[in-house]
């Protein structure tokens, strides 16, 4: 049997995953849409990792691990991925951003702490940034939540678009005039919901959709949802 070939312009699409707070066999439910749907690209939307003992919320979690605890075990947690998605286009994430934006607030310049490469061991072929345009489609991890931030992102940048972070909104919405038609989709998350990571969820109506999504050539994007 032949090695599979890849389509360069059908996008996988990895939701936040939270490392190490995400949901068992995901990363193997995203292994198989890549394979099924000969995934060239692969973009990770953002919320890698959680930083939970970093978060400015972390006093109402005394059960929670340390810092250096938790950022050792999301090292070995992340080694899986590597080696999965060896070529990766990462757009940064807010919960990403914790471990720097806490020594901003300490005063401690950027030359005195690791990079984000650095902690996390990013392989080379990962490839960072706040966001990316591909065939005219743009990903980023997003910051607005609700039922129809996806639709607003891609109205905003006048442009199809792809975002994550609101983990309970999963969805493709779209919006057309004379000339184009765009859409807008939230890939959902590859989070465990049941983590103390996210007990501050535990009253909420809605719950997060375990999804990961696919673009096809900067047209056409599709949800596929893990049965849990």
């Amino acid at each position: 049997m032949g090695r599979l070939k890849l389509e360069k312009h059908n996008v996988l699409i990895i939701g936040d995953t939270h490392i190490p707070y995400q949901q068992e066999g995901y990363l193997e439910h995203c292994l198989s849409v890549q394979r099924d749907e000969r995934c060239g690209t692969v973009v990770h939307i953002g919320d890698l990792v959680d930083n939970l003992s970093l978060s400015r919320q972390q006093r109402y979690n005394p059960d929670a691990q340390s810092p250096n605890d938790e950022i050792e075990l999301t090292i070995k947690q992340l080694k899986p991925w590597f080696k999965a998605f060896p070529k990766v286009k990462f757009t940064y994430g807010t919960h990403d951003k914790r471990l720097s934006n806490r020594a901003t607030e300490a005063n401690v310049p950027s030359i005195g702490i690791k990079s984000f490469r650095e902690t996390w061991q990013l392989p080379r072929g990962w490839v960072d940034n706040l966001e990316f345009v591909i065939d005219d489609v743009l990903y980023k991890h997003g910051t607005g939540t609700g039922i129809n931030a996806h639709r607003e992102l891609a109205i905003y940048n006048r442009m199809s678009a792809v975002q994550g972070h609101s983990h309970a909104f999963a969805g493709i919405a779209y919006v057309a005039n004379q000339r184009e038609c765009l859409f807008g989709m939230n890939v959902g998350t590859g989070i465990d919901n049941s983590k103390l990571a996210f007990a501050y969820g535990i009253s909420f109506k809605v719950k997060p959709i375990v999804s990961c999504g696919v673009v096809y050539n900067g047209e056409d994007p599709r949800l596929f949802r893990m049965r849990l």
